[in-house]
């Protein structure tokens, strides 16, 4: 009895040995999901002014939920308004000059040159005739040579002021010259590019949000000296969010971009969020040399980001999240922003 006893026993674990081997060994249906855990990631900006000035107002409170284009602090503008000022001062003064080259003479400065050679041409017949005289009357011995010397010299003043007189006439009616416009041009550029650069300033005095999204952090405070590379504010989107985790290099090859997730938290463990798996590292990390042997390769681990669809703006920077990849499922077809890591 004892015998047949020990041969039902051996019976029974034979078949129980076999039976944990078939679970252990059996094929996989397909239908597992591939369990990973990381932590919730998004996009993040740290925001500083492009000048070096003092800062005058901190507008955002860190937890603030900021819009695109909202003020968050400006700069004192004290020093650079009035730069600004004379240089709009400069470009309509070069603007009038240019304007005056191209009109050329008016009328009345036309008028005014052809009367200024009118009388000089009658003070030029006067003194000839005035040196005519002279020459009569030092022929006769009635006058000196010194007098007709200084008719004569007369007469040659009043010719070269005929000659001036018709120089400008010429000039007034001929208007300014090509190459003096096109300096007064390039002036006008120079100054009007400055001007540009002035406005472009003030306007940076401004720290405008990039993006809608939350204040992580305050930095800096009205009185500091903000400079190019000094942050005032970091700031994170409310948009795009995932969960960084990490797959071993055994489970690599069941993962695809595209692959559906679902996503939960500690704090929202029966609310779970839709995904899909956006990047996938192609280099394995904490990798202890080139080659590895069998066993070392089953340590290997990927990065792999599971892009989130938060509506509810229920996840936060950080926080630990569980992502069950659905081989089953179909894959997301969108087009997300996965070809770069941030």
């Amino acid at each position: 009895m004892s015998k047949i006893l020990r041969i039902l026993i051996s019976l029974i674990l034979i078949a129980g040995l076999g039976g944990a081997a078939w679970w252990y060994y059996r094929p996989s249906s397909g239908n597992d999901a591939l369990t990973l855990y990381g932590n919730v990631d998004l996009r993040q900006a740290s925001l500083a002014f492009n000048g070096s000035e003092r800062i005058a107002e901190v507008l955002a409170e860190e937890g603030d939920v900021v819009g695109k284009g909202q003020v968050l602090a400006r700069l004192d503008t004290s020093r650079l308004a009035p730069q600004v000022q004379q240089a709009e001062a400069t470009v309509a003064a070069q603007q009038a000059a240019l304007l005056q080259l191209k009109n050329g003479s008016r009328p009345e400065e036309i008028a005014q040159a052809r009367a200024n050679l009118a009388s000089a041409q009658a003070d030029a017949l006067n003194a000839k005739a005035q040196f005519e005289r002279q020459s009569v009357l030092t022929a006769n011995a009635t006058a000196s040579k010194q007098d007709l010397d200084t008719a004569r010299a007369a007469a040659a003043v009043a010719n070269a002021k005929v000659d001036v007189a018709q120089s400008a006439l010429a000039l007034a009616i001929a208007g300014p010259r090509v190459e003096e416009i096109s300096q007064s041009e390039a002036q006008l550029r120079g100054s009007e590019a400055q001007l540009a650069l002035m406005r472009q300033q003030l306007a940076d005095a401004q720290l405008f949000a990039p993006f809608e999204g939350v204040v992580r952090s305050r930095l800096m405070e009205p009185g500091e000296i903000a400079a190019p590379g000094k942050p005032v504010f970091s700031l994170a989107t409310r948009g795009t969010k995932w969960v960084r985790a990490y797959v071993s290099e055994t489970n690599l090859g069941h993962l695809r971009p595209g692959m559906r997730a679902r996503i939960t938290t500690d704090s929202f463990p029966d609310q779970p969020l839709d995904g899909w798996v956006g990047f996938i590292s192609p280099v394995a990390e904490f990798t202890p040399k080139t080659v590895e042997t069998t066993d070392l390769r089953t340590s290997l681990v990927y990065e792999v980001r599971v892009f989130v669809e938060d509506r509810k703006d229920v996840l936060r920077l950080g926080m630990p999240a569980t992502v069950q990849l659905l081989p089953e499922a179909a894959p997301h077809t969108a087009a997300p922003e996965t070809d770069t890591k941030p």
